[in-house]
């Protein structure tokens, strides 16, 4: 029997689950505006309140010393990290302000999808939350585009 065909097959079948998965989010400077000079994704897998507020001070820093108009910031999550993207999260009012000020904050689906086959129940999402399917990838991504990658 030839390997051949079966090789082609899985490699058709994986190009399009990659596509499918693609088209969850548009991956980095999606609606970036053209006078954005520097790019961050800050990478949240670690647990604790201590740990969420850490990167969301550093995210507000970061605003503070380039501007508003002149950088873009993702924050993506994973692992333990999910936990800042709960709903009803302690710090929901500062990341509805920083979203409203342009920055991004990625909820990694693997991450989830895990969480609630352990749990049996459904992750109580921000709904500001962007769905991106794995968060090691979306950092990836976002390095590829440019972005410097920084795990606080």
């Amino acid at each position: 029997m030839s390997l051949r065909p079966i090789t082609l097959s899985l490699l058709l079948a994986f190009s399009l689950m990659g596509a499918a998965l693609a088209q969850t989010k548009p991956v980095g400077m999606q609606d970036e505006p053209p006078f954005i000079e520097h790019r961050v994704a800050l990478q949240l897998s670690d647990e604790g309140e201590a740990k969420q507020t850490q990167v969301l001070n550093n995210v507000l820093n970061v605003l503070k010393f380039y501007g508003l108009d002149k950088v873009a910031i993702e924050v993506v999550t994973f692992g333990p990290g999910v936990e800042l993207l709960r709903e009803g999260n302690t710090n929901t009012a500062r990341i509805s302000s920083l979203i409203e000020q342009g920055v991004h904050f990625d909820i990694c689906m693997n991450t989830l999808e895990a969480m609630e086959r352990k749990s049996g129940k459904p992750f109580p999402l921000n709904p500001q939350a962007i769905k991106v399917p794995a968060g090691i990838a979306q950092l990836m991504t976002l390095s590829e585009k440019g972005y410097t990658v920084i795990r606080p």
